[in-house]
């Protein structure tokens, strides 16, 4: 079975759908079969893989609230082992009709079950929020990673995701790790990217990646194209950050501070 690993974090512009899009593409490159769920709203994780979000046909929402199978989203991309369930702007009201659906908490794990042997990785980009899509990614993933950004009020609200994780594991998915905190946005040149991060890292000694994202151009350039990182400039700090991270993530090695 694939390993599923949803990235998470209630906060908006923290890196999740970059880091979810290029952590896909590059396991993809190390000819990984991946499969990227698209689960937020705005489905930018999906017209980051080249989905037209204007003409997407069936999609996860359809998976999630009409009983469709999961395999029958799924489409390939333009980028070899890369595969994307994608997103639509009718995930908006996923939140309302699940609310008095039995077994609500557990919609995805069952269909992504049916699949999971197919993928060697299955990355889930979730909204920036903790209803009942997020808590869903996590019901069906067995690790989460947390993006962080290197800015001021970084760890604000990340108590009330941790206590949701540990509502999960408590309630329903007993195996969820935290795969690591992933430091975002840092730019070497600012002194305040410093102190965030070494403030992150006394917090979390054993959990913070020592793979760091830079705050890089080609970074915020790559989605209006339709491409990960990689694939509009290979050479850039933000594709190199990304193969780093995918590698530890194949390798399962600690790279953790502490």
């Amino acid at each position: 079975m694939g390993r599923v690993i949803c990235i998470a974090n209630q906060k908006g512009g923290v890196g999740k759908t970059t880091t979810a899009v290029n952590l896909s593409a590059s396991l993809a490159l190390g000819q990984k079969k991946t499969l990227l769920i698209d689960i937020d709203p705005q489905g930018n994780a999906s017209s980051g893989v080249g989905v037209d979000k204007e003409s997407v046909g069936e999609n996860i929402y359809h998976v999630i609230i009409e009983d469709q199978e999961l395999v029958q989203v799924i489409r390939e991309t333009p980028f070899s082992h890369l595969y994307v369930a994608p997103s639509s702007i009718d995930l908006i009201g996923a939140e309302i009709e699940l609310v008095n659906v039995p077994g609500r908490e557990a919609r995805l794990k069952e269909r992504l079950t049916k699949v999971a042997e197919s993928y060697d990785y299955i990355i889930i980009d979730c909204p920036p929020s903790l209803g009942l899509l997020t808590v869903n990614s996590l019901n069906a993933a067995g690790s989460v990673l947390i993006p962080i950004q290197c800015e001021y009020y970084a760890l604000e609200g990340l108590s009330q995701l941790l206590n949701t994780i540990k509502r999960i594991k408590r309630a329903f998915n007993p195996h969820l790790k935290i795969e690591g905190f992933l430091l975002t946005m840092f730019d070497k040149r600012n002194k305040l990217s410093h102190q965030v991060a070494c403030e992150i890292k006394n917090y979390f000694p054993e959990k913070v990646l020592r793979t760091v994202i830079p705050r890089n151009v080609r970074l915020g350039e790559c989605p209006s194209y339709g491409k990960p990182v990689f694939f509009y400039d290979k050479l850039s700090a933000g594709a190199r950050s990304y193969l780093e991270l995918a590698q530890i993530i194949t390798n399962g090695e600690k790279n953790c501070y502490g």
